[in-house]
């Protein structure tokens, strides 16, 4: 969530959180965390936070900074407001629109994919849409279950490596 986008959806951000999945931070503004001040940084964090807590009392805890752009201040930040950082493994590449049967190649097809894979998507790409059922299909017929983030990730005793993904452990 952003907070442009819960102010212009808001009865989308009802009906996602109705339909059981976790709502995430995706930052006020989408502007890179790391070049922003320790203020800044949970300013951006807290504003639409408070945002899709008055629209529907749920507390977001999961955060994917804008761009994947992350570092030690970034992640100390986002702990400090109470939340988890969430980076992916695999990116669609949604955003390029190159059509929606490139989106389920890279999914489906990618080296990288294995259990615990957190795949990058946009809601507001334009072949995303088209491409979610092959997707979905071809993880499930490789064995795949899909779940929400807030099932997989380690929320305790972890660090994240240089690309993003979680290891068990201090």
């Amino acid at each position: 969530m952003t907070g442009g986008w819960v102010e212009s959806y808001p009865d989308d951000v009802k009906a996602i959180l109705a339909a059981g999945h976790d709502l995430g931070n995706h930052s006020e503004n989408h502007k890179n965390m790391s070049q922003l001040s320790d203020e800044q940084c949970q300013e951006e964090l807290m504003k639409v936070h408070t945002k899709v807590q008055e629209l529907t009392g749920y507390e977001m805890f999961l955060f994917r900074p804008p761009y994947g752009d992350y570092d030690n201040h970034v992640i100390t930040n986002t702990h400090k407001c109470g939340y988890y950082p969430i980076q992916w493994s695999i990116d669609s590449l949604d955003w390029k629109d190159y059509g929606a049967d490139d989106i389920v190649r890279r999914v489906v097809e990618s080296d990288k994919l294995k259990n615990g894979s957190i795949i990058l998507m946009h809601n507001g790409a334009k072949f995303t849409a088209d491409a979610l059922d092959a997707v979905i299909t071809g993880l499930q017929d490789k064995g795949y279950e899909l779940v929400p983030i807030s099932q997989l990730i380690y929320k305790d005793k972890y660090h994240m490596k240089a690309d993003g993904t979680q290891v068990s452990g201090e």
